[in-house]
Parts: structure tokens; sequence; C-alpha cells
């Protein structure tokens, strides 16, 4: 396939508002090296993370510098770790991946080390991402979706939010017949983690605000309000990407020996709990950020089978870039949102 020299793409100069997204029509484009695959963007998803990196929400000591996943980012940076591409270039050594594949990746990539075994990367963060027509991406994080009959935008909606909630569901266990909570079930990770859990065989109960539930409640599950109380001792599984205020409730409605697990902190991150309740009751709490190249590998085998289809509610230009953030946080769109990348006119 032929390939340009120079791209059009959103460059990141900065920690801050969407005043540091930079369009540009003349970046260089990445030649693949050693192991490396070069990747046309089909479509890329709108994701919090993007914009927690952006803002540099990830710096937990309040030291903007280190605002991405990994620390300090180099700026300019292009952001998007959500993508569905077709390969267009292969790097030296690079086997198993045929040029014209249509691929995904997983947005936080396993790159362990002595010291810290559960390590990993984040594509947009870490290194150069979607939010461009073209991207290199290591070949061993790629995984081959020709096969699936959803839509390249449909895709491009799966990796951030369905890699998510496959993560928390997998680490936590979830199997036929638990009984499962999950918050946020109107948003990307939530509707994701109601269709996973659903296909497992668990008994889902969504939570999320009755205004955006419609999608939710066609799949099946039961559905509560956002706001609503829960039954003490009444769930296997708890599935949280929203923390904030009503966390310690979250934990009472676990059973003995109950798991949670949480990949997101969308009503507040700082918490408070009772420790008895943890410990008396044998509870097993879960962090899912890092994925396991396996669990990805399960996700991609879902893609490719069709079972289930995301909901995009909204696709956009990738140069209106700072209008799909700003829907996306103001959380009137269901489901999904997804960048169409446009050729130069």
């Amino acid at each position: 396939m032929s390939v340009p020299s120079t791209m059009f793409g959103v460059l990141l100069t900065g920690h801050g508002g969407p005043e540091m997204l930079a369009w540009s029509d003349s970046i260089p484009v990445p030649h693949p090296g050693k192991g490396e695959v070069l990747v046309k963007i089909l479509a890329a998803g709108v994701n919090p993370t993007d914009i927690n990196t952006r803002v540099g929400w990830y710096a937990r000591n309040k030291d903007a510098e280190g605002g991405g996943w990994g620390g300090a980012l180099r700026f300019p940076r292009i952001q998007g770790g959500d993508l569905c591409g077709r390969v267009v270039a292969l790097g030296e050594g690079v086997e198993g991946l045929e040029i014209g594949a249509r691929v995904i990746c997983p947005v936080n990539q396993a790159e362990p080390t002595p010291d810290n075994p559960m390590g990993f990367v984040a594509i947009g963060s870490e290194y150069d991402g979607a939010f461009a027509e073209y991207c290199c991406i290591p070949a061993r994080h790629l995984y081959d979706v020709t096969a699936s009959p959803l839509s390249d935008t449909e895709i491009g909606a799966m990796p951030c939010a369905y890699g998510t909630a496959h993560n928390l569901l997998s680490r936590s266990g979830v199997a036929s017949g638990d009984r499962v909570l999950i918050t946020g079930a109107s948003g990307g990770v939530g509707f994701a983690a109601v269709q996973l859990a659903l296909l497992r065989g668990a008994q889902v109960t969504a939570q999320c605000s009755a205004a955006k539930s419609a999608h939710v409640r066609a799949t099946g599950a039961a559905v509560i309000d956002r706001e609503a109380d829960l039954d003490a001792a009444s769930f296997d599984v708890v599935i949280d990407i929203v923390g904030g205020s009503r966390w310690m409730q979250r934990l009472d409605a676990l059973r003995p020996g109950g798991r949670y697990a949480t990949s997101g902190a969308i009503a507040g991150p700082m918490v408070e709990a009772d420790l008895r309740t943890i410990y008396l009751h044998d509870l097993t709490i879960f962090g899912c950020s890092h994925q396991s190249g396996d669990t990805f590998a399960g996700l991609a085998a879902i893609i490719n089978s069709g079972a289930i289809r995301p909901l995009v509610s909204k696709t956009y230009p990738l140069r209106e870039i700072a209008a799909a953030q700003e829907d996306l946080q103001s959380g009137k769109y269901p489901g999904k949102l997804v960048l169409i990348p446009q050729e130069k006119t």
C-alpha cells in the first residue's frame, strides 16, 4: 500500500483544556521499527482516559508534569487509545500479520519488568496513538479482527471500554449464575460490562440514570436507578466504575466472600470504608488497569464472533475532537462516541 510522507492529526501540546489540542496537516508519518506495524486509522473511540491524560488527572502527587499513565508526557503527543485500523506496513521481523488486515490493540499494553510484573504502557500516553491518520504499534499488541461482522466504527468503539470491562469480569471471576451489580451501566465501560456479563450467564443488575437506561433494559438486565439504595448481602460481584460517596454501600451489598472490581472513579476517587466489612466478610478487592494478553485475546475472539455489538451514539470528524470530548464529559449520550479520520481536501 502507498503511504504518504506526512499525515493529518491532533497534537496535544501540553496539559490543560481543549485549547491544548492542535490540528496539523503536516505531521511526519512514522516508520515502523523492528517488531512494529504501521496502521492506518479507520475509527477511534473517545474515552475519559484521553481527557484525564490531557488535563493531567493521573498525577496523583498533583505534579502536572506526571499527568500520563507512566508519568511525564513528551509533548507534542498524539493521543487516542481506541482504534480500529488497517495494516499498511510491517517492520523488520514482524510475522503473523498481513498487509490489509484489520486490527485492534488494548489501550494498556503489558510490558512487565523485574520491578513491576504488572507494568504496562498506554497507547496515546506513553507513545503516539490513534488521533491521527496513521500510528505505529508493536506487533505483539495487535489482534486481527478482519473476520468480525462488526463495522470499523463499532470495532473502533470497543478496545478501551470492552477491554476494560472484559478485564474487570475476568479478574473478578464472573461466571454463570453469579449475581452481579454493574454501576455506570449506561456509559461505555458499564454497558460493555453488562453485555459481557450476560454473555457469561451472570444475573445482572445494572445501575444507571433512568433517562439513559433504555438500551441497558434492552439487554434483558435488571435496571435500578443510580441513586437507588442497595440491599445488603445481595450480590456476588460488584463491577464499579463510579466510586464516590456511595462506595461503602456497594461493599455492604456484597455477600460474604464477594468480589469487588474497579477501574474508574467518575463520581470521585476519594472514598471511605469500614475495614471490618472487608475482613469480616472476606471480601476481595480488585484494581484493574493491567490487562494480560490472554485477556484481550479473549475479547478479540468475542469481537470476531460478532456475539455483541457496542452502542455508538454519535460519530465526529477527527477535526471535531474538542466537541466530541465535550459531549462525552456532558454525559448526554449513552454508549460510545467515535472519531472518524477524514482524507485531506
